[in-house]
């Protein structure tokens, strides 16, 4: 299935998506660090493939929910490097207006419907935008992303069997990077192959090599075009692996949780090095790629000084966008 869409032009958007993606990662890495910004990160390092070739697969108003690891995502879909770093930063600048965060950056217009800070909420979310479509006549399709852990709350299998009635255009997108948190996905998984799940459900399933973005991409295109003719869901299950911790600074506390051997060995596996073999492979210039890299660097450290020279939302502001006026006329 990846060879379908082994060509270059393909492969040049999924490097960029990519390299945006690790580039942003870096910095807000260095930036939580010094304590810069407020709150907590979650990194999306070493998983760039798996969202990359699956909002690569994506139109911009297809809709996506993410998780805890929610920039990610969202630059992976195409967002704005300031406006998510700005978000980070707690300016008024940023997609929520400071008022997010990490884990919480929504971009509506882009079809970004939030990442959530509780686990697996993101799933139940994408069924329903599936089912919004549905009723709409539109052809639009939705793809929630989740890790292992979220498999094991209730909001997954009753938004799987929702989704399997109603052929809802929803694609599943498990991240299988072997931890949910701080536990070994086998310790409290009894079957940790994810993707068997939806077969109970009658939900047809594919699991995939999550450092290869050429896969991702060609697994998940396949499922949209499923989706988009009203064939339903699919899931995909992206095996990868997160380099970082599940939010930084969470090492202090728990040392040593993950072994070394472990990290080195997955960090062999570099989604954006093998990319750049295959893009080598393909006709894609060492030149080329560099040229990318240098350009995306340079927006990501605009993207920083954007958000330092940004304001502090106003006290006032505390209140604002929480809730919706109620519309005249409307029941009580």
């Amino acid at each position: 299935m990846g060879e379908q869409t082994r060509d270059a032009d393909v492969g040049r958007d999924l490097m960029r998506r990519m390299l945006r993606v690790r580039r942003f990662e870096e910095r807000t890495q260095a930036l939580a660090a010094t304590g810069e910004f407020p709150g907590v990160v979650h990194l999306y390092i070493g998983q760039e493939a798996s969202g990359a070739g699956v909002c690569g697969a994506l139109r911009d108003d297809d809709y996506i929910t993410s998780t805890h690891r929610g920039h990610g995502h969202i630059v992976a879909k195409g967002g704005e490097l300031a406006r998510c770093m700005a978000e980070l930063y707690g300016r008024e600048t940023g997609y929520c207006r400071g008022k997010g965060g990490s884990m919480h950056i929504a971009d509506m217009g882009l079809g970004i419907i939030g990442a959530n800070g509780i686990v697996g909420a993101g799933i139940p979310i994408a069924t329903g935008a599936a089912l919004s479509a549905q009723l709409r006549g539109t052809d639009q399709v939705s793809v929630s992303f989740f890790g292992d852990g979220a498999a094991n709350e209730g909001t997954f299998h009753e938004a799987m069997n929702l989704a399997a009635i109603w052929k809802l255009p929803v694609i599943f997108v498990c991240e299988n990077n072997g931890y949910g948190e701080l536990s070994r996905t086998e310790d409290v998984t009894a079957f940790p192959q994810i993707s068997r799940r939806a077969e109970a459900y009658g939900i047809p399933a594919t699991v995939v090599d999550g450092n290869d973005a050429f896969a991702v991409h060609a697994a998940v295109a396949a499922a949209v075009a499923r989706a988009r003719a009203g064939e339903g869901p699919q899931f995909v299950e992206t095996m990868t692996y997160r380099w970082r911790d599940h939010a930084e600074g969470l090492e202090l506390a728990f040392p040593g949780n993950r072994p070394d051997a472990e990290i080195a060995e997955w960090q062999q596996r570099d989604p954006l090095v093998r990319h750049r073999a295959a893009l080598l492979e393909l006709g894609v210039t060492e030149g080329e790629i560099d040229e990318l890299d240098a350009a995306i660097t340079a927006e990501v450290e605009a993207a920083v000084e954007f958000a330092r020279g940004s304001a502090v939302p106003e006290l006032a502001e505390a209140l604002t966008d929480v809730w919706l006026e109620p519309v005249a006329g409307g029941a009580s």
